[in-house]
């Protein structure tokens, strides 16, 4: 797979630079506007690109001492964040016209750590499943995923060395897996989400794209105040390969990708998962997009009422299959999604890593839609940290990621195994 970003550090060596006087956040700004301006117009990754400003806030940095851990990093932020004076269309016709006048809570405490806004990545329709103008910049004619397409599609054709996203369903997990990135998804409220768009409140998370595991565990660092960079944690993890009740979704070459992974993990650090646990999951997904159908149609109500014939046919049909449910499906739901999330914490151990396909195959052609969440949805419901990195190709070059899952809370341990295994690969020359 080719390297977009090829060249430009990323986050963490971006605020190295800068500290230790190589670099400057002007001249680190200015190589990924350049980059910009070479391959916008053939991926459409941004609704809006404040060049000027940030240009002035990275001049500003220049002239004052460092201000946080992001201090000068160019960041994208999914267009259903509030980012104070910039468009928040929520990938709607609803919102065409609408101009945030305040700073989400994340991107607030972004700018605080000495972020440089650079702009609003597209998202789909409210953070749902119709597309966005997107296009996947490493797999030609192919969706970058969604709901976050923007935020990984700038992040892989280097853009940006990071940007903000959200997943309710599979809504980072995906897009950087088809993008060929990484991508964190934190354990559930580990983020501050006030300002951003609601969905579904249930599962509805903040979390980073990037390049490598260090800088998207530096995003979140900025965000949360938790060490979260890898090499800090002394558990040890106890890896389970786990193909769930979804693995008949994957692609044929997922499946012959997928043993030869699961043949090269060592085996004194492997183990099965519990038989009777993963009998039960069978039917959270389907749970997962009940209870996702519910709370979109209540966080969605006031747009429903004045704009239901600008909701794309699919967004209409899922808030009124969600408004349709019963109070006892309801009940029955949330009952079953409390129940799942006790009976995983009580049945497994601290130190438990799953290691499980991010998406059934390759980024899917873009005209088929943003493809299937089938893969993400257990750990989503969960509210487990997830983070996936580019570990796999197809035969054609096309990049598949391993999404790394642990326990809620135990977001440093994911990462610590997701770097490892990132640099084991690279290292062997096998990505």
């Amino acid at each position: 797979m080719k390297d977009l970003a090829e060249g430009l550090p990323g986050a963490v060596a971006t605020v190295r630079a800068i500290s230790e006087g190589r670099l400057s956040a002007e001249s680190a700004l200015q190589a990924r506007l350049e980059r910009c301006a070479a391959m916008e117009a053939e991926i459409g990754a941004w609704v809006h690109l404040d060049a000027e400003g940030a240009l002035a806030h990275a001049r500003a940095l220049d002239a004052g001492p460092m201000r946080g851990p992001l201090h000068g990093v160019a960041l994208g932020i999914k267009d259903i964040f509030a980012v104070r004076d910039m468009p928040w269309r929520c990938g709607s016709p609803i919102w065409a016209d609408r101009i945030a006048p305040f700073d989400a809570g994340s991107v607030a405490l972004a700018r605080a750590a000495g972020a440089v806004i650079l702009g609003k990545t597209e998202t789909t329709e409210f953070a749902g499943y119709q597309p966005s103008r997107t296009r996947n910049p490493v797999v030609p004619g192919a969706t970058p995923g969604g709901s976050s397409s923007g935020s990984a599609a700038a992040v892989a054709a280097g853009m940006v060395p990071l940007a903000l996203g959200t997943q309710t369903s599979g809504s980072i997990i995906r897009p950087a897996s088809f993008c060929g990135v990484v991508g964190y998804k934190p354990s559930f409220d580990l983020v501050e989400t006030w300002g951003v768009a609601v969905f579904a409140r249930s599962f509805d998370t903040v979390g980073a794209f990037a390049r490598s595991v260090p800088d998207a565990a530096l995003a979140i660092e900025a965000l949360s105040g938790l060490a979260l960079q890898p090499g800090r944690t002394t558990a040890t993890p106890r890896l389970i390969p786990f193909r769930g009740p979804t693995w008949d979704i994957g692609s044929p070459e997922l499946h012959a990708l997928w043993t030869d992974f699961e043949t090269s993990l060592p085996a004194e650090q492997s183990a099965p998962f519990a038989a009777a646990l993963s009998a039960t999951m069978r039917d959270i997904p389907a749970l997962h997009a009940r209870i996702m159908a519910v709370e979109a149609s209540e966080a969605l109500a006031h747009e429903y009422e004045i704009g239901a014939d600008l909701l794309s046919a699919k967004l209409r049909a899922q808030l009124e299959e969600g408004a349709a449910q019963t109070p006892e499906q309801r009940l029955n739901d949330r009952s079953a999604m409390l129940a799942f999330r006790q009976r995983m914490m009580a049945e497994t151990s601290p130190g438990d890593i799953w290691l499980t396909p991010a998406a059934p195959g390759a980024a899917p052609p873009f005209e088929s839609g943003t493809g299937d969440p089938a893969f993400n949805r257990i750990w989503s419901l969960l509210g487990f940290p997830a983070c996936t990195v580019p570990l796999l190709e197809d035969s054609a070059g096309r990049p598949i990621g391993v999404q790394v899952v642990g326990r809620l809370g135990e977001d440093a341990l994911v990462l610590e195994v997701a770097d490892r295994l990132m640099r084991d690969r690279f290292e062997h020359g096998e990505i």
